[in-house]
């Protein structure tokens, strides 16, 4: 039997974030699954447009993050089988595949009302379809819910010093307490260090969110910022297949396919709830910054200066639960995070966080959540579509 022919694929996305890198990632696995691609892959970023390492190619198809005219013109001059991964949609008769911005713009704003929040904001690059639509679908989100969203537009010239001051005096003007909502991380890395500048407390009163959960970048940003994860695996795989059926032949109908995020990763920039009582805010804010510890109820009520029946009441008036259960949510949300974000052991995660044992994490993890912590790490890492459990 003749080995089936190679194809040749010229893969135009960058390799220079987490989100292209995942979108890629999904490429990998699809051709594990059906050999025979030979694949171009250059190193560049989001920008660049430079395609001379092509020069002399002889493909049979492309993959391509259409952002520019550039890019654009340069798949016209190929006229081979393309799909497209952007949402730019600057050449709307090919396929595309991207992230479901409408979903992530709407998890957003459910993120920040679960904390008590009703002011919202959302800083854009106007450089991006994507960005351009999540802002579009973040505001009708919002005023749906009769509040009236704030929008800040970064430069197409990327931030300098003078751009971040911007930022921290429209930062400065916004409604406290205000939810942020970053168009992707980078742009939430950019409002947390304008909050440095301007001297404003995150999540206390600017609570921050991003997309496409970069590891590197969340958890390099002080506080480290929480995040919406996009489905980059399946946009990748899916992707893919449209293109083998392209180079085989087929017909495929115009569009972008559009692909459910995965998950919202909370971190300490939007780990707050917005409540009327000081004395219950300050409790919570004592609470969450001791979640690595074995905290006991009456550490927290020396803390504030009240009874624990005094302090249960306000805290069942406020949030519905007692002192103690909030900081069994909040431990059982950063085991949770541990679980995702690192390959530790349960009993590593166990010592990190001051439990006695592993065996007795476990029992608390799995009271709370419903799930086990193997359970909850399998469906993780499975990319199973679901919003982080300790937000109720």
């Amino acid at each position: 039997m003749r080995p089936p022919k190679t194809r040749h694929v010229a893969l135009l996305v960058e390799t220079s974030n987490a989100y292209a890198r995942g979108v890629l990632g999904g490429v990998r696995k699809y051709v594990e699954a059906h050999p025979g691609w030979s694949m171009y892959l250059a190193e560049h970023s989001r920008h660049e447009t430079d395609f001379s390492w092509l020069e002399d190619w002889h493909g049979q198809g492309v993959l391509a993050r259409i952002e520019s005219e550039e890019t654009a013109s340069f798949i016209r001059r190929l006229g081979l089988p393309t799909v497209d991964l952007s949402a730019a949609r600057l050449l709307p008769e090919l396929p595309g595949v991207e992230t479901d911005d409408g979903t992530i713009a709407r998890w957003a704003v459910q993120h920040f009302e679960e904390r008590g929040l009703r002011h919202f904001a959302y800083c854009g690059d106007e450089r991006f379809g994507w960005s351009l639509k999540r802002g579009a679908r973040f505001e009708e989100h919002v005023r749906e819910r009769g509040s009236t969203p704030r929008v800040f537009r970064m430069k197409p010239s990327g931030m300098r010093a003078a751009d971040r001051e911007r930022l921290a005096r429209w930062l400065t003007d916004l409604p406290k307490p205000v939810g942020v909502f970053a168009c992707y991380d980078i742009a939430g890395q950019e409002v947390l260090e304008a909050c440095k500048l301007a001297g404003l407390a995150v999540p206390d009163s600017v609570a921050v969110i991003g997309v496409d959960n970069d590891e590197l970048v969340g958890n390099l940003t002080t506080p480290a910022l929480s995040s919406i994860e996009p489905d980059t695996t399946r946009t990748g795989y899916l992707a893919a297949e449209l293109l083998d059926r392209l180079m085989r032949g087929d017909d495929l109908e115009p569009g972008l396919r559009l692909i459910a995020p995965t998950r919202v990763v909370t971190r300490q920039s939007s780990d707050i709830l917005a409540v009327q009582d000081p004395l219950v805010a300050e409790a919570l804010r004592f609470i969450r910054d001791r979640s690595d510890q074995a905290l006991a109820v009456t550490a927290v009520l020396r803390h504030v200066g009240l009874s624990r029946r005094a302090l249960d009441q306000r805290f069942l008036r406020s949030l519905g639960r007692t002192v103690h259960g909030e900081i069994v949510r909040v431990r059982v949300g950063h085991v949770a995070e541990l679980l995702s974000s690192t390959d530790w052991t349960l009993q590593q995660i166990a010592q990190r966080l001051g439990f006695s044992h592993s065996e007795y994490m476990s029992v608390v993890f799995k009271k709370h959540t419903g799930t086990s912590p193997g359970q909850y790490r399998r469906a993780v890492n499975g990319s199973v579509a679901r919003q982080s459990f300790w937000n109720d």
